[in-house]
């Protein structure tokens, strides 16, 4: 998978002057000129935000079954009320249990895909912003990389066997798109010469924010690596920030902090409304095609670099070195195995 040219360098996207110029001075555009009829999705964390908002625009585009996977059942439940509300009527949505804490929910929820007629789009949205440092009980990981990161990478990966089966029902790839964050570019990464990698994750953090940039990082070398081994024929995948979001659940943590409090007005300012964030991912889940959008990041509707560490030669001992943990992570999963069958088009 070679890089695109780019219209910027991967460190003007990721400064901070250009993350602001980019909320002042640009407003995605809204989805309008895709059918999703007959067409069937799976959104994790579309009970409230950006989740719920996407989901919402795929069933304003006539999207026939929509897969909602979320923690919690009775707030689950609420969003699927909202969405009838909104919606024609005419599409099934279904609330299926996941919880990102826990590897047994995750594989469970991956298991449950199999029984679906057709995935066309998969949007993998939930996360967290923590500010207590929590070790997760279950796997023995800081939470905000074991949700933001781990949950995730196993949930893409456990999906690519899925999508490979739905591939010829549908006429075409499954398309997973990633919610990722602008802020991947701004975190020192402190850790990232750390030899092994988790280990060093897992330690206390005092700027818990930090960690929450590293976890979409992660993520990010993540996504750039995994289609290097599979093909976009097989399955698309890539990421997309929504920019900056005020009314979401996303920094809630954060937000009943005084700090939080304090920083509230300025992101009601800057930020979009979670209905107009989620128009990026929209977009990146419906528009371009497969194999130029294949193990790429968006940002403003268009295909933009990635954090710049991952270009450097730094960054390539990093990805190699977080793909080991990653897979020895997952080997009760047999997720090496999962891809390598996977990338057999």
């Amino acid at each position: 998978m070679a890089s695109p040219p780019f219209d910027i360098t991967a460190e003007k996207e990721g400064s901070i002057i250009g993350f602001l110029s980019r909320q002042w001075n640009f407003t995605p555009v809204a989805v309008t000129d895709v059918d999703l009829s007959g067409k069937v999705a799976v959104v994790v964390g579309a009970n409230c935000g950006i989740g719920l908002e996407v989901a919402r625009q795929f069933l304003g585009l006539g999207l026939r079954r929509l897969i909602i996977g979320a923690r919690n059942q009775e707030k689950g439940k609420a969003a699927v009320a909202d969405l009838q509300s909104t919606s024609s009527g005419e599409a099934t949505i279904e609330i299926w249990p996941l919880d990102l804490a826990s590897y047994d929910s995750v594989v469970a929820f991956a298991k449950r895909t199999e029984t679906l007629e057709r995935m066309d789009y998969a949007v993998l949205n939930a996360g967290m912003c923590a500010t207590k440092f929590r070790i997760n009980e279950s796997t023995g990981h800081e939470e905000t990389i074991q949700v933001n990161y781990l949950a995730s990478a196993l949930l893409t990966a456990l999906l690519l066997p899925v999508a490979k089966t739905k591939r010829a029902a549908q006429g075409g790839p499954t398309r997973i798109t990633v919610t990722s964050s602008d802020v991947s570019s701004w975190t020192s990464f402190k850790e990232k010469t750390s030899v092994p990698l988790f280990p060093a994750l897992d330690k206390g953090a005092s700027d818990l924010t930090d960690r929450m940039m590293v976890s979409k990082l992660l993520g990010q070398f993540y996504i750039a690596e995994l289609a290097k081994r599979v093909p976009s024929s097989v399955v698309t995948i890539n990421c997309a920030t929504p920019g900056m979001v005020h009314d979401t659940q996303f920094n809630r943590e954060v937000d009943r902090t005084i700090g939080g409090r304090l920083v509230k007005p300025i992101l009601r300012r800057l930020g979009y409304t979670a209905d107009v964030g989620a128009r990026h991912i929209t977009d990146a889940a419906l528009h371009h095609t497969n194999e130029e959008i294949h193990g790429q990041y968006l940002s403003t509707q268009k295909i933009k670099p990635m954090a710049p560490i991952i270009y450097t030669e730094e960054g390539k001992k990093v990805s190699a070195q977080l793909w080991k943990e990653t897979m020895a992570e997952f080997a009760f999963a047999n997720v090496e195995q999962v891809i390598e069958d996977a990338a057999k088009d």
